[in-house]
Order: C-alpha cells, then sequence, then structure tokens
C-alpha cells in the first residue's frame, strides 16, 4: 500500500500529497484504541480456542479421518463453513474457524476505513483538518495503514497462537486471514470514493462482502477441495485454498496482495479527482415537499436501510440454517464429546432440539450487533452535528431519541421473527416452536441494547464500549460451552440465564427479570441525556 502511495505522491506533487500522513494515523489509532484491540481480541480467541475443543471432540486420528469422509458427503455444512482439506488439528481448527474469522476481519477493516474517510468527511470535520498542511491523499493512506496495521496484529497474534500445530500452516492461515480484511478494507476505499453516505459505504461494502461468501457457499456446495470457479472468484475462496495444514498454496497470498494493490490504486486515482465531500455517484434529491412530519419518521428514514438488510440476512440465515440440521445432527450423531457440547449449547438431551436451541442462540448473539449499532445511531447523529437542527424545532430530546429506539428495539424482534421464520421454512419445522424460542433470545439482546443507551446518555464518549459489550457476550457464547468454562462465567452474559429453547420447558422468570433490567437501563440512559449537555 505504501508502494502505491509513493507512486501518485510522485506523479502529483510529491510528498505534498501525503503530507500529514503520520499525524492522522496516530490520531486514527487513539481514536480506535478501544475499538481494534476489542475486534482482534474476539477474533483471534474464536481461532485460537478451536484446537483445545476439536482435540477433545477428535483426538485420534480415527475420528478425523471419518469426520473428512462425512465432510466430503455433506454439502450443506461445506456451503456454510468449507471443505475440509486435511485430517490433522491444525486443518480442522482453519476449517472450523478460519472462514469465520476472515469476515470478523473483513468487516472490522471496513468499519475502520469508512470511519477515518467518508465518516469524517460527512461530519465536516475532514474539512476542518484539510485547512491544516494535510495533503489530498493523507487522509485515505492513514486510513488504509490502520487497516493494514490491524490486519498484520491479527495475523501475528494468530500465527503465534497456532504455531505449535505447525508454523507454515499457522502463517498461512495468519496471513490469508489478514488478506481478506485488506481486500475489504481497500474495496471499503473504493466505495468510499463513490458515495456521499457513510452509511451507504459500508451498507455497500458489507453487500460486497455478502456476495463473496454466496459465491464461496456457492462452489463449495458443489465440490469437496475448493476448485469450483464461483469459490475462486470469491476472496473468501482464497483463504481455504491457501490450504493451511493441508499442504500450502503460498502463491495464492499474491492474489490477496494484487487485489489489495489494485482497488488501492483505485481508490488513490479516484480521490485525487474529486472534491472534498463529494462523491462519483450523485445523490438522488429529496422531493419538493418534505414528507418527514415527526422524528420518528426521521429516525425510519435514516435507519430502513439497515432493518432490512438485517431483516433480508436473519431470515435467510435462519433458512440455510434450518435446512442443514439434519446434516448436522448426522455428522455429530456418533461422536458422543460432539454431543455433549451440543447439549451443554442447547441444553436439551434430544440432538435436533439441542442444536435448534444452539443455533438460535447464536441468531440471538449476532442481533446484539444490530441493536448495538441502531441505538449508537443516535450518537452518530449529534456527534456529526445532524441533530441540533432536529432539536431546534419543536423537538424535544426524548421524543427525538425515541424514534431511534423504536427502530433498535422493534427492529431486533423483527428480525428474531424472521430468522424464526426461516428456521421453520428451512427445516420444515412447526412455526410455533421455533418461533418462540427466537423471540425468548429478545430480553438479553434488549440488556445488551440497553447497557448502549445507558453509555450513550450518561457517557456519550463511553459508547463505544458498547461493541466490547456486544463482543465479549459474542465470544463467551461462541467458545464457552466448547471449552465448558464455569458456569460462572457463562453466568456474565445476559444469554446464559436465557431458557434454552426450542424444549419441553419455558422459565418466565429470567425471560421477565432480563425484560426488567433492559427498561431500567433505558430508562436511565434517556434520564441521562435530558439532563447533560449536547455535544456536536
Amino acid at each position: 500500500m505504501t508502494a502505491v502511495a509513493s507512486a501518485f505522491a510522485v506523479r502529483d506533487g510529491g510528498s505534498r500529497q501525503l503530507a500529514g500522513t503520520g499525524t492522522l494515523l496516530r490520531f486514527a489509532l487513539r481514536r480506535d484504541r478501544v475499538m481494534i484491540p476489542l475486534w482482534i481480541a474476539v477474533d483471534a480467541l474464536m481461532v485460537l480456542s478451536m484446537p483445545n475443543t476439536l482435540e477433545g471432540l477428535y483426538g485420534t486420528a480415527a475420528e478425523r479421518t471419518a469426520l473428512v469422509a462425512q465432510m466430503s458427503a455433506n454439502s450443506s455444512l461445506r456451503a456454510m463453513v468449507g471443505p475440509l482439506l486435511g485430517d490433522s488439528i491444525g486443518a480442522l481448527t482453519a476449517w472450523r474457524a478460519g472462514l469465520y474469522a476472515a469476515l470478523l476481519a473483513a468487516v472490522m477493516s471496513l468499519l475502520v476505513v469508512v470511519r477515518h474517510t467518508r465518516d469524517e468527511e460527512e461530519s465536516g470535520r475532514q474539512e476542518l483538518i484539510s485547512s491544516a498542511m494535510v495533503g489530498r491523499r493523507a487522509p485515505l493512506t492513514a486510513a488504509l495503514l490502520a487497516a493494514a496495521a490491524t490486519n498484520a496484529l491479527l495475523a501475528l497474534v494468530i500465527t503465534v497462537g497456532l504455531a505449535g500445530q505447525g508454523v507454515a500452516g499457522a502463517l498461512a492461515l495468519g496471513l490469508g486471514i489478514g488478506g481478506v480484511g485488506m481486500v475489504f478494507a481497500t474495496m471499503a476505499a473504493i466505495v468510499a470514493q463513490l458515495t456521499e453516505s457513510a452509511r451507504l459505504a459500508r451498507g455497500l461494502t458489507g453487500a460486497v462482502l455478502g456476495a463473496a461468501f454466496v459465491l464461496r457457499a456457492a462452489g463449495d456446495a458443489g465440490t469437496n477441495d475448493g476448485s469450483s470457479v464461483p469459490t475462486w472468484l470469491s476472496p473468501l475462496g482464497w483463504l481455504e485454498n491457501t490450504r493451511p495444514y493441508a499442504g500450502e498454496r503460498w502463491w495464492v497470498l499474491l492474489l490477496f496482495a494484487a487485489a489489495a494493490l489494485l482497488q488501492g490504486a483505485v481508490a488513490y486515482a479516484l480521490a485525487g479527482r474529486r472534491d472534498l465531500g463529494m462523491s462519483f455517484l450523485p445523490t438522488r434529491p429529496g422531493p419538493a415537499t418534505g414528507r418527514l412530519g415527526s422524528a420518528a419518521a426521521l429516525a425510519w428514514r435514516l435507519q430502513r436501510g439497515g432493518v432490512l438488510g438485517w431483516s433480508v440476512g436473519f431470515f435467510v440465515a435462519g433458512a440455510v440454517y434450518g435446512g442443514m440440521v439434519d446434516g448436522a445432527t448426522d455428522l455429530v450423531a456418533d461422536n458422543d464429546k460432539a454431543r455433549e457440547i451440543f447439549t451443554r449449547m442447547g441444553g436439551q438431551s434430544g440432538l435436533t432440539d439441542a442444536f435448534l436451541a444452539a443455533t438460535v442462540g447464536m441468531m440471538g448473539l449476532v442481533a446484539a450487533l444490530y441493536i448495538v449499532s441502531s441505538v449508537l445511531r443516535l450518537h452518530g447523529e449529534e456527534s456529526s452535528g445532524r441533530a441540533e437542527p432536529v432539536l431546534a424545532n419543536a423537538v424535544g430530546r426524548l421524543r427525538w431519541a425515541a424514534g431511534h429506539l423504536v427502530i433498535a428495539f422493534g427492529g431486533s424482534a423483527l428480525i428474531m421473527v424472521l430468522a424464526g421464520l426461516g428456521f421453520a421454512a428451512g427445516h420444515g419445522r412447526e412455526t410455533g416452536p421455533i418461533l418462540g424460542a427466537c423471540l425468548a433470545q429478545l430480553p438479553a439482546v434488549w440488556v445488551i441494547g440497553g447497557l448502549a443507551v445507558l453509555l450513550y446518555g450518561v457517557l456519550p464518549r463511553g459508547a463505544v464500549v458498547a461493541w466490547g459489550v456486544a463482543g465479549a457476550a459474542l465470544l463467551i457464547g461462541w467458545v464457552g460451552p466448547a471449552l465448558d468454562v464455569p458456569q460462572i462465567v457463562l453466568d456474565l452474559s445476559p444469554y446464559g440465564h436465557l431458557p434454552k429453547l426450542p424444549g419441553p420447558h419455558m422459565a418466565w422468570t429470567p425471560v421477565l427479570t432480563l425484560t426488567g433490567i433492559a427498561a431500567l437501563l433505558v430508562a436511565g440512559g434517556l434520564l441521562g441525556l435530558r439532563r447533560r449537555d449536547m455535544t456536536a
């Protein structure tokens, strides 16, 4: 990336184009000093927790060989997690955690780049910064360097952590995951030049990431070695084709480097051909007469794209997970330790219900990310100055906040309902029990959303900590049962107190208690918002 920057700098006026890059990079890393370490910790721990878990599940060569054979015959599971290309513990780790670690790295990278490019321009802060001795391409360079440093650190942690399974395989997996992150970092850099909205830039880059996942899934469903054309068209497919712990293909890493350099060059070219704050894709003008008659209508207009995207994603994910229930239960039916983990996660003795309960629980964990992002939209509107003209009219703070909170909390209920309908459609199961299981996740989701409201209302600069809470809950729910951690650790997450459904027993006490806690957190946040000064 620095080579690309240098080439454009020479052509367009030497180092003047990059003046101030170091200062902006330090500023970006300082702003993200909480978010980046949290993302890296969650991502790395998800990978590094796998070897011990897999050794307990498939401790003998015969068990691992049988697993490889079963995966070769199971197209639905290959579509979800990719093909299993080797029978070592390292190969199983790369298969089980590599894809999802790469997805997290991609999301982390696109958020970092958009946050320090288009977000800064949209808020007006970049105009102020650019009035000083700052080169035209310095902000973009600083954002890409911040993403590169983040992915490099993630790759290093994964490589060191898995070195005991084999240094070559650990290095290939770490570089592959970091490579996926950089491909989508540079993709986000391009989209940030094309669009005038940071929200749209994140959404479009996320859509490309979703398309990459679908391409890889379609390819892997048809082959068991990652050799299909759709797999090779996806950066996520490149990761599996580096073949960590299965005869590493080092040349595949060149694809990541080439894609990142090419996309970086395009982003630099676009950045030099537009005015600050402008975009290449024009913003569609609104109607001549306003149609937003209330603060709630404005909140819906701002968040409807996110609600639609999450809704479609949850329905599709529910349908896919529902369709793979039978294949997944067949895969672990003969493995007592795997059955035990599913039983701990799902809380049911029947393997099918345990798997459904476990996957519903995972959907609930992911829903926490939606509610945090939706609640913190309030913080984005305030810090960008867009809330000020709204509140200058006959709109009170609580009324303004209520519009966004209805979408945040109501939207979380909507996506869980759609997930339940997707599960029922995919599995062919009666809708009522699985829909009830999905709705039972909402109190825990609302507790995390309530904490985000409290942080924003009382300590707005610390609102980003809500992401850490959601990440910690995701980590506990993801790896806690597999590692058989003490119950006291599981109880740190609100999800640890929920009833495990579908099943014969419904415990209303924890559901009502968590709902009450969420209501108190929201009330405390709104009280703090009402009393504190608004900041721009």
